[in-house]
């Protein structure tokens, strides 16, 4: 029981601090783990967590769009992130911002011309050496909006929350735009926790009987 609750306790640590600067954002394996390597590694840790927010993800997205359609771009949340500083919930949270208003569709277009579930201006899609109709393609619009964001974050010089904010631009409207991501962050980071909490609830009720 006490290693499961280290277990769910890491978790919720990883979560709550996957949006620090960048320079610190590799996770660490904590001085609980170090005690005990039989639990679990860093690498399996990173793992389990970005697995756990695909399905919170799924679940999320489930209410825009879509059972397969939901399934499928929590899958790519996840791909896509991976082998990156970024955690599906990164992605997950833009693509909600960007067009959960519009049934997350890969054909979404605003009026300026940003097109793709993430939302990718023609030409900022081609800096990456992607065409505006690859946008259309959730998988490619997804590696095009990592690249985005890592320019971003560049700007904003590893701060996350600004770079997620210049994402969308300057001004008012970026100011709107990063309380809906926060938002969103929060809500999913309250459907993880409850998750955890059933898991923790149900391994007591098993080791009781």
């Amino acid at each position: 029981m006490t290693k499961k609750l280290i277990y769910l306790t890491l978790l919720l640590l990883l979560t709550a601090c996957e949006n620090a600067p960048y320079k610190l954002a590799e996770i660490q394996t904590s001085t609980l783990l170090a005690t005990e390597p039989s639990i679990l590694d860093k690498v399996s840790i990173s793992l389990i967590q970005r697995k756990k927010q695909q399905e919170v993800i799924e679940a999320a997205f489930s209410r825009r769009t879509s059972p397969e359609r939901a399934h499928k771009l929590a899958a790519i949340c996840y791909v896509k992130t991976l082998d990156t500083i970024f955690m599906p919930f990164d992605l997950a949270e833009i693509a909600l911002a960007e067009t959960g208003g519009h049934q997350l569709s890969s054909r979404a277009v605003s009026v300026k011309g940003a097109r793709g579930v993430w939302q990718l201006m023609p030409y900022r899609a081609r800096s990456h050496g992607y065409s505006a109709k690859d946008m259309l393609d959730d998988a490619k619009c997804a590696e095009a909006a990592v690249c985005e964001l890592y320019t971003k974050l560049d700007m904003a010089r590893g701060n996350l929350e600004r770079a997620k904010k210049l994402y969308c631009g300057q001004g008012p409207q970026a100011d709107a735009y990063i309380k809906k991501i926060l938002k969103i962050r929060r809500g999913m980071i309250a459907e993880l926790t409850l998750q955890n909490d059933k898991l923790a609830l149900a391994d007591s009720a098993s080791e009781i009987r």
